[in-house]
This record gives C-alpha cells, sequence and structure tokens, in this order.
C-alpha cells in the first residue's frame, strides 16, 4: 500500500491591484439650478445615442436620481416631437 504525502501549501497571492477608476461626479448635482427639464433639448440631446437611444449610466456618469429623470424627460420630449424618436437614416 502506497503512503502519500501532503504536498507542502502553498503561500497565498498577493492580491492583484487593479486599476479602479475615480467615479466622476454627476454634471446635474455640481450644478444646482432645479434639475432636468424637458424643453432643454440641447442638454437632453447628450444623453441619446446615434440611434435615438437613451444612453446607460455608465456611459453618461450621472447618478440614479438624475438618470431617471433625463430619461422620463427624454420620453416626454419625444412624445411632443422635440426630440426625434429614431435615428435619422439617408440612404
Amino acid at each position: 500500500m502506497r503512503r502519500f504525502t501532503k504536498k507542502p501549501k502553498r503561500e497565498p497571492k498577493k492580491e492583484l491591484r487593479r486599476f479602479v477608476r475615480k467615479p466622476r461626479p454627476c454634471p446635474f448635482c455640481q450644478v444646482d439650478d432645479g434639475g432636468v427639464d424637458y424643453k432643454d433639448e440641447r442638454v437632453l440631446r447628450r444623453y441619446i445615442s446615434e440611434r435615438g437611444k437613451i444612453l446607460p449610466r455608465r456611459a453618461t456618469h450621472l447618478c440614479a436620481k438624475h438618470q431617471r429623470q433625463v430619461s422620463k424627460a427624454i420620453k416626454r420630449a419625444q412624445h411632443i416631437a422635440l426630440i426625434p424618436f429614431s435615428a435619422e437614416i439617408y440612404h
């Protein structure tokens, strides 16, 4: 009968330090002007992709509160035709 010897225990690996990006502050939180307005289409166009979709928080760097306000304002502006629902495609 063979006897197995225990392997020597390994030392735990050093924690890999990954680059952690500093969170950017929300642009609406920095300026205290009352929040998001659905009639201000120049501001809202910054948060819409070229295809007409609402950009996610990771792309816009908005806080959760202002992301909800921006998406609601975009939908309102689209409903009253200030902003198009989709991209303009020309052939």
